[in-house]
């Protein structure tokens, strides 16, 4: 009976020792993603913001407030692929004047690294488009090195920058700053009396062209952003150069609030990996160690007993 019992605890200690490993880099990666029925809001805001006010015809100046809520849908999941939603509504709360930008955006990625797939009719203003790079989240074990991320004002991605670590909230975080060049994102026609174009009568074609720089604050571990900021400054400009007005200026922070969310939820998400990917796998080894070094003596100890009596 000893004999049986020092078996068996050789086979479950040799058992949990093989599935410590596969816990923490196969089971533990399959359990941690990006989830596919996804909801959130964000919200930003700008202080002293200019932008161009189609039913005002001129600039303004005016503190914004903006609101990003994203939902997954989940019927278009598949695989490693989940997709989101996205709308953006901007206010100006100063003059009174909502939705001066409301944008829509769809977004594949792949649930693991965060990286941009082009499947599932993604768009933006329901133009299709070709989306890559980072999307909404960054990879797990996030490095400190250059990443591609997916601007949606510019339709494409450019690098982001490692700048540093930083701490939000008292959590530590990797800070990465992506700057974008001039890029043409639309062509309009405008009246010609509201680009300064005096030897014209009626509209003049003009291209907006966006240019910004956007920091973010990334949590390494799981690889979610807690911060955002936006420097976001557009021009509305004649096609021969010559004239050009604000067709939106502005710094957009993330609120402490929507930081608040974010810094508790990557922090849960956090301790989650941790459990499964270090300490689970961990005790599984110590156990199975145990186990091992028990069934050892067990079956030593049988044959000892073995022995003795045979002599007798």
């Amino acid at each position: 009976m000893r004999r049986v019992v020092g078996v068996v605890l050789l086979a479950i200690g040799a058992f949990l020792i093989v599935l410590a490993p596969l816990v923490r880099f196969q089971i533990g990666g399959n359990l941690i993603a990006a989830p596919a029925d996804q909801y959130g809001v964000s919200k930003l805001e700008a202080s002293g913001a200019q932008y161009f006010s189609i039913k005002d015809l001129k600039v303004l100046t005016g503190d914004l407030g903006i609101t990003v809520t994203t939902r997954g849908d989940v019927s278009q999941a598949q695989g490693d692929t989940v997709v989101w939603d996205e709308f953006t509504a901007v206010n100006d709360v100063t003059n009174n004047n909502p939705g001066i930008s409301i944008t829509e955006r769809r977004s594949a990625f792949d649930k693991y690294t965060g990286e941009g797939v082009t499947c599932c009719a993604v768009n933006i203003d329901k133009k299709p488009i070709k989306i890559e790079g980072q999307v909404y989240k960054w990879p797990f074990d996030v490095e400190q090195k250059t990443y591609k991320v997916f601007n949606s004002t510019a339709a494409q991605a450019f690098d982001a920058k490692f700048a540093g670590e930083d701490q939000v909230n008292g959590v530590p975080v990797y800070k990465f700053e992506q700057t974008v060049p001039p890029t043409k994102t639309e062509t309009r026609s405008v009246p010609a009396s509201v680009m300064g174009v005096t030897d014209a009568t009626g509209d003049v074609q003009v291209d907006r062209v966006y240019e910004g720089k956007n920091t973010y604050w990334i949590e390494p571990t799981t690889g979610s952003p807690v911060k955002q900021e936006q420097q976001r400054n557009e021009v509305l400009r004649t096609q021969d150069g010559a004239h050009s007005i604000t067709a939106f200026s502005a710094t957009a922070r993330m609120t402490p609030e929507t930081v608040n969310d974010l810094v508790s939820n990557a922090t849960s998400a956090k301790n989650q990996i941790t459990m499964i990917k270090v300490t689970l796998p961990l005790v599984l080894l110590l156990v199975g160690l145990a186990l091992l070094i028990v069934g050892f003596f067990v079956l030593r100890s049988a044959g000892g007993s073995r022995s003795v009596n045979g002599k007798a």
